[in-house]
């Protein structure tokens, strides 16, 4: 699963804006150039991001834009769903939607909500401002953990294993042909 470049894009300027939070409004013009995003780009992205509430938008002497609420209460869902609409992992996901050929044989269909959730769950797990602070190290997000490279080592996942990798856990195949 990969973010879209409109949607990456609305991350970073979002985080660009969260860092203006309490001082004067920015433009659009400024949030561009900030943040390295093309002006026409930045301009659809104020446009979206006002519309789903996210920022305030005001024209005319001292316009610009700011937050419409504090960094804190804005989550990474929140702004991936105001680009690319509701997060579904995948169409089954909607309830009134059949475009799926496996629909009526389909024994994951019904736990596809809970993994949904789960990634749902976990980008609304991360707020604004924790992406717009300059800390080097993440902080976990409950539910999720991150490896350092030293844990890697400790566990022997550095080195290639037998599947080419840098994981040196078998593969599923291999593992039942050592059976």
């Amino acid at each position: 699963m990969r973010l879209s470049s409109l949607a990456d894009y609305a991350v970073v300027m979002m985080s660009a804006a969260a860092r203006h939070c309490g001082h004067a409004k920015v433009n659009a013009t400024t949030l561009a150039g900030e943040t390295g995003i093309p002006l026409p780009t930045a301009q659809k992205l104020v446009s979206r991001l006002s519309t789903a509430g996210l920022l305030e938008s005001s024209r005319g002497t001292g316009g610009g834009v700011r937050l419409s609420r504090p960094p804190a209460t804005i989550s990474l869902a929140d702004i991936i769903e105001a680009v690319e609409g509701p997060i579904a992992m995948t169409t089954c996901v909607d309830a009134e939607r059949h475009e799926c050929a496996l629909e009526g044989a389909c024994q994951v269909r019904p736990h596809m909500g809970v993994v949904n959730d789960a990634v749902r769950g976990a980008l609304a797990g991360v707020s604004l401002a924790r992406l717009a602070s300059p800390s080097v190290r993440p902080e976990p997000v409950e539910g999720l953990s991150f490896s350092s490279p030293a844990s890697k080592k400790k566990q022997g996942f550095d080195r290639p294993g037998p599947n080419g990798s840098g994981d040196n856990r078998l593969s599923s195949a291999a593992r039942s042909a050592a059976r």
